[in-house]
């Protein structure tokens, strides 16, 4: 069997997967290299398992809110966390099986599973064999990022990761990390009955929204009964008999958290150091990510990077989105780009926060002249009838062009709502076309067009 391909994939993610299947379809001869587990992040240790559960928590959570909606519930509400594995597992290993399988039996697609290794700017070996094609797409994503903290070597801890294997109730997690990782988990463990302490070395959490934003998800979090420490500097962990202490200089509250668990959610770094990108030749930042232009090339001419190695997003969306870009360049001379894409992303904390396009503060530091509305969600009336209230939504636009510039609903569904706002954003249209649309009464939906009817100056004092 000849080891020469028109294109070589390196890694099973969000962008791999796709483009093999697009590359191959147009008749291009396709290599599918894998060193571990099929479908990547998303599938494996993202997105699948820990929205599935989200899920688990969420239904707990609702249980023992049973009497506020006249739902009586005999006995105290618990939860089997064997069985909440399980239901991830199964989840999860089944958009696995599914990837594997459709790839495995994919005309004109080869798949190698073992550590690839560059050895030229057109070959790469997987454990002995060589493989060459004219087009490589690294889609090899990233992992967590573990911080030079004193003590860690002397203690067990958790990454998003091996809380996958957590079949178990922790007394007491403590989290170092106040982004989605940290909240997320944060909320979910908290809702199956762990105590939760939340440690973030900035000034608040979610620190890329609003500050507005970030107070309302920290209520939304210690309303539930999680600590939340802030600017915690010089951390240090140690043992403390079976269990573990960390040491933190806080403004306010103990200079020490005592904890059964540890978790670790302060950042992720990328799958890069063991490919051999030097023999390649291709341009890596100081932290890893291989370093792209508009269209995901790198460097070294037929050589892309796709998905969470690239730095240019690190979610599932924008990874098969960089799949669409690739393969357009490379199949239809399309130039899609980067820059075309709209910065868009999910909290999955309850209630979910959805944003799409620029925030408040990232408009103010433009110097645009702006319009803002804003609405709580306790006047949203789907809101109060389902009896979750909390949050609000924001939209920014400019004052000049009309057009929307960014917005926020933290709150029910906004994880759904906000892409109302994102495809208008998409079409360019000015936000009178949304204001006067007739939405179906009684959703959250239906408020935005109300919000844009209450616009108001932006003023030049922060948020």
């Amino acid at each position: 069997m000849s080891n020469a391909y028109d294109a070589i994939i390196v890694g099973t993610g969000q962008a791999g997967v796709p483009l093999a299947g697009r590359l191959s379809g147009a008749g291009m001869k396709v290599a599918v290299i894998e060193r571990k587990l099929f479908g990547g992040t998303c599938v494996n240790t993202g997105c699948t398992p820990t929205k599935t559960l989200v899920a688990s928590a969420y239904a707990a959570h609702l249980a023992r809110r049973a009497t506020d909606f006249g739902v009586v519930i005999n006995g105290q509400v618990g939860v089997d966390m064997k069985k909440a594995k399980a239901r991830k597992d199964a989840v999860s290993g089944q958009s696995q099986k599914n990837v594997e399988s459709w790839l495995k039996q994919l005309q004109n697609c080869t798949v190698y599973q073992g550590h690839a290794r560059f050895t030229s700017p057109t070959e790469m070996s997987v454990g002995t064999t060589l493989l060459t094609a004219k087009h490589i797409c690294v889609n090899v994503g990233g992992r967590a990022l573990t911080p030079p903290m004193p003590g860690l070597d002397q203690v067990k801890y958790l990454t998003n990761s091996s809380m996958m294997d957590v079949d178990f109730l922790p007394r007491h997690l403590v989290i170092i990390g106040g982004s989605y990782v940290g909240l997320e988990f944060g909320q979910m463990y908290r809702r199956f009955g762990s105590e939760i302490t939340i440690i973030e070395m900035g000034p608040r959490l979610s620190h890329r929204e609003d500050e507005d934003v970030s107070t309302a998800v920290r209520e939304i979090l210690e309303r539930e009964g999680i600590n939340v420490r802030l600017n915690a500097k010089c951390l240090t962990v140690k043992k403390q008999g079976q269990e573990l202490a960390v040491t933190l200089d806080c403004t306010n509250g103990s200079p020490e958290v005592s904890g059964s668990h540890l978790l670790l959610a302060v950042g992720r770094r990328p799958n890069t150091d063991d490919l051999g990108l030097d023999q390649a030749g291709v341009s890596v930042d100081q932290h890893g990510y291989i370093e792209v232009d508009d269209v995901l090339r790198t460097n070294v001419p037929g050589i892309w990077a796709m998905g969470d190695c690239n730095g240019k997003g690190a979610f599932t969306h924008t990874a098969y989105n960089d799949y669409e870009i690739v393969a357009a360049n490379i199949l239809n001379e399309d130039p899609r780009r980067v820059s075309d894409r709209i910065p868009a992303y999910a909290l999955y904390i309850d209630p979910p926060l959805g944003r799409a396009g620029m925030s408040e503060t990232e408009v103010r530091r433009t110097g645009k002249a702006a319009l803002v509305g804003k609405r709580a969600m306790t006047k949203v009336s789907r809101a109060i009838e389902k009896g979750e209230t909390q949050g609000f939504m924001k939209i920014v636009i400019d004052a000049d062009t009309k057009q929307i510039l960014g917005a926020a609903i933290l709150g029910t569904g906004g994880d759904e709502v906000v892409h109302s706002i994102l495809d208008l954003m998409y079409a360019k249209a000015p936000y009178p076309v949304m204001q006067r649309a007739v939405h179906i009464h009684p959703t959250v939906s239906e408020l935005i067009p109300t919000m844009l009817g209450e616009l108001r100056p932006l003023s030049s004092n922060s948020s």
